[in-house]
């Protein structure tokens, strides 16, 4: 079982930063893929980020890519997500994700989920 805490929310103007982060606990974080989904109002879960029990491998959005940044510190039990030139349509619920194995894009996939911290991009 591993527990996953959210943290960095907020709003933010269009072309801000933001840093999300993800606090897990329980079992051995460094075995898990580790993976950042957003849900905005009214459309299904979409993947954002992804990066392998290792860090060496990751994997992102094309509506993120170049502009978001995945890392994970294994020895702190924490996967971040650095989001710069934000824009208006990144507003949503983000989510941190674990799973066991490779990296994978459909939230199905995945079996641990925080409950989500909420990232607003005003224009």
């Amino acid at each position: 079982q591993v527990q996953l805490v959210e943290s960095g929310g907020g709003v933010v103007q269009a072309g801000g930063s933001l840093r999300l982060s993800c606090a897990a606990s329980g079992r051995t974080f460094s075995i898990y893929t580790m993976g950042w989904f957003r849900q905005a109002p009214g459309k299904e879960r979409e993947f954002v980020a992804a990066i392998s029990w290792g860090g060496n491998r990751t994997s992102y959005a094309d509506s993120v890519k170049g502009r978001f940044t995945i890392s994970r510190d294994n020895a702190k039990n924490t996967v971040s997500l650095q989001m710069n030139s934000l824009k208006p349509e990144d507003t949503a619920v983000y989510y941190c994700a674990a799973r066991e194995g490779r990296i994978q894009t459909i939230p199905q996939r995945y079996m641990y989920w925080g409950q989500g911290t909420q990232v607003t991009v005003s224009s």
